[in-house]
């Protein structure tokens, strides 16, 4: 019985650890209904007050789920995702999808050459040392050292090293709010997830510290410029800031996810300096083509290792042409600087729509990348009602988990009136649901 195994625990963070295991090895199954708070805060001894406390972490967790006016139950394990877009209405404009702009990407045709090709067999070297050298003073260059893995994309590093380098049941520390994909993937890996709220300079110290505090965690993921969705840039203040607090917990593994790193227009600040257990991440997908399917990780001798070793029982490189092609671009004078083109012109595009909603009285913010948030009171009707004026935006409650609603809107291919529309039609709509809220 659930309140025998919970009888002489006296705290919600030891009660809902308790349950989870309980989880885990199958003593409570999917869909299975737990007490009511109130019967079993009788049955344990605690006040209900406590047990309501351990049924949030849980559902922050994705352990249980709970509908309104029923009890709480065991979730069932988290569905896979699957590619569904579904077609929008005629003549609105979507800037819900964080892409960058087709127009702003370099014309990777030009060097799609008969010289890109070259045999490759399985006892081949799996990384093009043009590619390696290149990435490797990049790097560098931003005070990072590590050993260089391969990987298709920034997610697909992200799984190899979560599942290299934690067990399931691992709690794993995630901005908040973060990327709805990461997020997926660390429930379909089984992690616990502990929220820390973000601000326009990242993660903020004082919250990472209390997080470190509730309880043991075994890695952190963040994303340091170009985050999704709140457009956060660490700055070298709170990088160093963040670093205190870090060098207490010398044994977790930090993770950076730096996907826009090319585009993203922030400079470089990381975590990783001195520590012993990391990897930095960055893709070229958001500067030179979602298609390409590439990511570059540096990271210490073991995440490497494990990251490559899991490289092997799957596809076991990354193609050959598509890293020639990727080094061809990347030592090209035209190319990069129709790269820094690109990264001057989103920084536009997003400081313009922000400074659109301004005019209105309306915040937004977005220190880098393609994305600008919007805080607002309730998230899900305005979504359908910008929707209905011609404009899909993306709601953030599958980004959250404890922070206030918001919407999100790509400004990558926002132009000047595209801004200046979006930002009335908003005004109008939020100020319409004050009205009807009595404001």
């Amino acid at each position: 019985m659930l309140a025998d195994r919970l009888v002489g625990l006296a705290s919600s963070k030891d009660i809902a650890e308790a349950i989870s295991d309980a989880v885990r090895n199958g003593e409570l199954t999917q869909g299975a209904a737990l007490p009511s708070i109130r019967e079993l805060a009788t049955d344990v001894g605690v006040s209900p007050g406590t047990i309501s406390m351990a049924y949030r972490q849980l559902r922050e967790r994705g352990v249980i789920t709970t509908a309104h006016g029923r009890k709480s139950r065991v979730a069932d394990l988290p569905a896979l995702p699957r590619p569904t877009r579904f077609p929008l209405p005629q003549g609105v404009r979507d800037v819900s999808t964080a892409s960058p702009d087709p127009r702003l990407l370099p014309d990777l045709g030009r060097w799609m050459t008969p010289e890109l090709y070259s045999p490759v067999l399985y006892d081949s070297a799996p990384m093009d040392p043009e590619l390696v050298a290149l990435m490797t003073e990049q790097f560098q260059q931003d005070g990072v050292v590590g050993e260089l893995s391969l990987t298709h994309g920034a997610l697909d590093a992200m799984e190899r090293i979560l599942t290299g380098r934690l067990r399931r049941g691992d709690a794993v520390l995630v901005e908040d709010p973060q990327w709805v994909s990461s997020s997926a993937l660390l429930r379909i890996l089984g992690l616990d997830v502990v929220p820390v709220a973000v601000d326009d300079e990242g993660l903020v110290p004082q919250e990472l510290r209390a997080a470190l505090a509730s309880r043991h965690c075994s890695a952190l993921i963040l994303t340091p410029r170009a985050q999704n969705p709140y457009g956060s840039a660490l700055t070298p203040s709170r990088g160093e800031q963040l670093r205190a607090v870090l060098a207490e917990h010398p044994a977790l593994l930090v993770v950076e996810d730096d996907h826009a790193s090319l585009i993203a227009g922030a400079p470089a600040t990381t975590l990783t300096t001195g520590r012993s257990s990391y990897a930095v991440i960055r893709s070229m997908s958001k500067a030179l083509g979602p298609d390409l399917r590439l990511a570059m990780v540096a990271s210490d001798a073991e995440t490497a290792d494990r990251v490559q070793g899991r490289m092997l029982l799957g596809p076991g490189w990354v193609s050959h042409i598509v890293q020639r092609l990727v080094a061809a671009v990347l030592t090209d004078d035209e190319a990069l600087r129709a790269v820094a083109a690109a990264e001057a012109t989103y920084t536009a595009r997003r400081r313009g729509l922000i400074a659109e909603l301004a005019r209105h009285g309306i915040r937004g913010v977005g220190a880098s990348g393609l994305n600008v948030l919007v805080p607002v009171h309730e998230e899900t009707s305005l979504t359908a009602h910008l929707l209905a004026r011609g404009w899909a935006v993306r709601s953030g409650e599958s980004f959250r988990l404890r922070s206030a609603p918001f919407i999100r809107v790509c400004a990558a291919t926002m132009t000047e009136p595209d801004s200046r529309e979006l930002a009335g039609v908003l005004a109008e709509l939020l100020a319409s649901a004050g009205r009807a809220r009595g404001g």
